[in-house]
């Protein structure tokens, strides 16, 4: 949630902040804005709304500051405004902030300042933060040690920039459990709270870890830890390309993203598969280990969770290992039984999901093995996990995920593989079968997104619906959450998602006459008992789209859709692509904001 931007360099600061701003739109915000130091004093403009809206302001084209910091907010301490907006200054406008993240304790950190003569003139936490910094520098004369001492104050995450006069050719940069990135480039350097921002403008980064304080000038980067002792930190050369992050001619990043699938899948595949053994760098689990454990947790939120649940039966079915798929913000605070014969493996898209670094914490304090799931190399999960792996499906810039879904599906099953391949639980030949099948997925998922005209039709049919329902039986019904999910994210149609055989336990209650509902069957074991249930809602009225890979005659359904067979195991990549079409185009005829739905953002970096 909300954007960091920061540059420090020889060219005007504010065309950088706007445009990087304007790259971190899809994270979700309600107000925007810049500060730059002119001289030897900092002018700040900031406004609610769009960051278009900044070049609205009075006096902003005439800024010629070349170091300066950038923001866009989603509101946690008070209502989008102006007084609200970043950046804030502390009440001499010695320094500025902007900052990622909660400050947990900031209602007594203000009555402290209050009580040392301090105004404030937004409801924010992050005011705290530039006043602190004046309160400490007033005593000490020492920038460095005024922001350490700050920090030392300040209970919850933050990632913060700071400009301050008394050093008007540098700026400064403190972490802790929220994302930062340093870009560096030839004589000037770039921050921003997401590669994809600054990629244009460099693809050599630093990745910043917590507690670390960084003095930024415009030739150097000097990092501290968390008493100022100086450290060392590795460049990371960052592949993607500035396209990546473009729309490249799609009318919106979620149709652009949904048509990377092939591509994204494909990439995730990479070489494991390609000798007689799966190989997965940076994984030395053995036999011994593997055998031993006596439990797996997948833990994730939204989408990640439902990758996990997608693939649990890979795990239980070919590993013989109990699996657990958790909801991390519910999993720290219902006791969970982890031991040292505990696998604990965690999803995030970013890397960055609070819930999920926190539950990630509690396992490792437990003696569980971690492991993360990411799309995003030294992300705050890998760091904190004792082994990572990794999705490539490259930036993901609209908020409701798609391509980084069906690679964590990818992925995910491959572990499993894996995990079955080194314990000798599963027959040779079934996971011979279940290679080549992965294999073939990138080419199966082309071959759907060649032809899904009868789901654009059906959601000019069925856009105006307040309600609608997903059904599925196995892996059918854990991608039927999903596809409910993207819905609601999207179109903002209400929607839920019921495993087929308990529509008579209470459900079906909900339907009647015109009342839409997606249907999955990809397995040919449980298809004969989903058509009964579907045709259940199909003779109480309901409208039926059928997603499957099975020979079944239309038999009173609206719309069916053919997939390509494969293995059930891993059918969610190919049935959810329906499903996000289905969405998206809904979306399109509400004439919605596709890539940034309302209430959301794409990183969710506080609990």
């Amino acid at each position: 949630m909300c954007g960091i931007v920061g540059y420090i360099g020889d060219k005007k600061a504010t065309p950088i902040l706007i445009n990087g701003l304007l790259r971190l739109e899809y994270r979700g915000y309600d107000s925007a804005g810049i500060a730059v130091m002119e001289r030897n004093n900092i002018v700040v403009k900031k406004d609610k709304g769009r960051v278009n809206n900044l070049y609205n302001l009075e006096g902003i084209d005439s800024l010629e500051g070349t170091a300066g910091i950038a923001h866009t907010r989603w509101a946690t301490h008070g209502k989008p405004s102006k007084e609200n907006s970043h950046p804030h200054m502390d009440n001499s406008g010695s320094f500025a902030v902007v900052h990622n993240g909660i400050i947990e304790n900031y209602h007594e950190l203000r009555n402290f300042l209050t009580e040392k003569g301090y105004k404030f003139l937004s409801q924010t936490d992050t005011e705290v933060i530039p006043n602190l910094i004046h309160y400490y520098f007033t005593k000490e004369k020492d920038l460095l040690k005024a922001i350490k001492d700050t920090c030392n104050d300040l209970k919850g995450s933050y990632a913060i920039e700071i400009l301050a006069t008394c050093e008007n050719d540098k700026m400064f940069i403190v972490r802790k459990d929220s994302p930062l990135v340093i870009g560096k480039g030839n004589g000037e350097n770039y921050i921003s709270s997401d590669i994809p921002a600054i990629l244009s403008y460099t693809k050599d980064f630093y990745l910043l870890d917590d507690n670390e304080i960084v003095e930024l000038s415009k030739d150097n980067v000097i990092f501290y830890d968390k008493d100022l002792n100086k450290i060392n930190k590795p460049i990371k050369s960052i592949e993607w390309g500035a396209a990546s992050a473009e729309k490249d001619g799609y009318e919106d990043f979620m149709l652009k993203e949904i048509n990377e699938q092939p591509n994204a899948i494909r990439e995730t595949i990479g070489a494991k598969l390609d000798n007689g053994h799966i190989e997965i760098e940076d994984l030395n689990f053995t036999k011994e280990y593997l055998k031993n454990l006596n439990k797996i947790y997948i833990v994730a939120c939204g989408t990640a969770m439902h990758a996990g649940l997608a693939t649990k039966s890979i795990f239980e079915k070919l590993c013989k290992i109990p699996v657990e798929v958790d909801i991390a913000s519910e999993f720290r605070y219902r006791d969970p039984i982890i031991n040292e014969k505990t696998l604990a493996i965690y999803i995030s898209q970013s890397g960055e999901t609070a819930d999920t670094i926190a539950a990630l914490k509690l396992a490792k304090s437990q003696g569980a093995k971690t492991l993360a799931i990411s799309n995003v190399i030294g992300s705050s999960i890998t760091r904190e996990a004792d082994y990572s792996i990794y999705t490539h499906a490259g930036p993901e810039i609209a908020v409701a995920s798609t391509k980084a879904y069906t690679s964590q599906v990818v992925l995910l099953s491959i572990l499993g593989l894996y995990f079955a391949e080194k314990m000798e639980t599963a027959d040779l030949e079934e996971i011979k079968v279940l290679k080549k099948d992965i294999l073939k997925l990138p080419s199966q998922v082309e071959e759907i997104l060649k032809d899904l005209k009868e789901v654009k039709k059906f959601a000019k049919k069925v856009y105006k619906e307040k309600d609608m329902f997903f059904l599925g039986r196995g892996t059918d019904y854990a991608v039927s959450l999903e596809g409910s999910l993207k819905l609601k994210e999207i179109s903002y149609i209400h929607s839920e998602a019921y495993a087929s055989g308990e529509l008579k336990h209470g459900p079906i209650a909900l339907i009647e006459n015109g009342v839409t509902v997606v249907a999955t069957m990809t397995d040919k074991k449980l298809v004969e008992k989903s058509i009964s249930n579907v045709q259940e809602v199909v003779t109480r009225g309901a409208k039926v789209l059928l997603i499957t890979s099975e020979d079944i005659k239309n038999d009173g359904f609206d719309t069916v859709i053919r997939i390509p067979k494969t293995n059930p195991f891993i059918s969610p990549i190919l049935s959810v692509i329906p499903m996000q079409v289905l969405s998206y185009y809904i979306s399109k005829e509400k004439g919605l904001d596709v890539d940034k739905p309302r209430n959301l953002a794409k990183s969710v970096t506080v609990e």
